[in-house]
């Protein structure tokens, strides 16, 4: 099992970056009122069908042919359920895949979010063709980062460039401190 939620995040756009996605959202909705944690992961891949998408909660099947189990969306999916919540996957062929989790926030085992901040950064960095909007929501507060509208102000500086990753490692941090999102 992965240890932290932003592992979970990773281990999720990593299948939408292999089923040919060119923009990825991530939405991370936190209400601590509600007692609530929603992630969701959405992508313009390939999508599935009906079959694939009920054959992708079960740990046994995976499209990877280096692999022979496929644990990241079923694990996904107990840790959702474990914690008094939901899981659902959306799928169309050829428009893409939602992945939707909510979780009971106060729930014991519900594991920690991570380093979102180095989450982010990494996909970012790491796959400057693609496009990414993470948008993270706590209590009426909100940090929305689109790679779309930083690559529009960068013009032809890469998002790789090692001054631009200086500048998005204290921007990220800097905001997620501010809101604490799961402590």
């Amino acid at each position: 099992m992965l240890a932290e939620l932003s592992m979970h995040i990773m281990d999720i756009v990593q299948n939408s970056l292999s089923a040919g996605a060119s923009l990825v959202r991530v939405k991370i909705e936190q209400n601590d009122s509600l007692d609530t944690l929603a992630i969701e992961i959405e992508d313009n891949g390939r999508g599935m069908t009906e079959e694939e998408v009920k054959r992708v909660q079960d740990p046994f099947f995976t499209t990877k042919s280096y692999k022979k189990v496929g644990l990241g969306i079923p694990l996904f999916k107990q840790i959702a359920e474990h914690c008094d919540g939901s899981f659902e996957i959306k799928s169309v062929p050829g428009k893409g895949t939602l992945i939707r989790a909510r979780f009971r926030k106060s729930h014991i085992d519900l594991p920690p979010i991570g380093n979102l901040k180095d989450t982010i950064l990494t996909l970012v960095v790491g796959k400057p063709d693609i496009d990414f909007v993470f948008e993270i929501y706590k209590d009426g507060e909100s940090f929305i980062l689109d790679t779309r509208e930083i690559k529009k102000e960068l013009q032809d500086v890469p998002v790789n460039h090692p001054e631009v990753i200086r500048f998005l490692e204290e921007y990220i941090d800097k905001n997620l401190k501010a809101m604490e999102v799961v402590s």
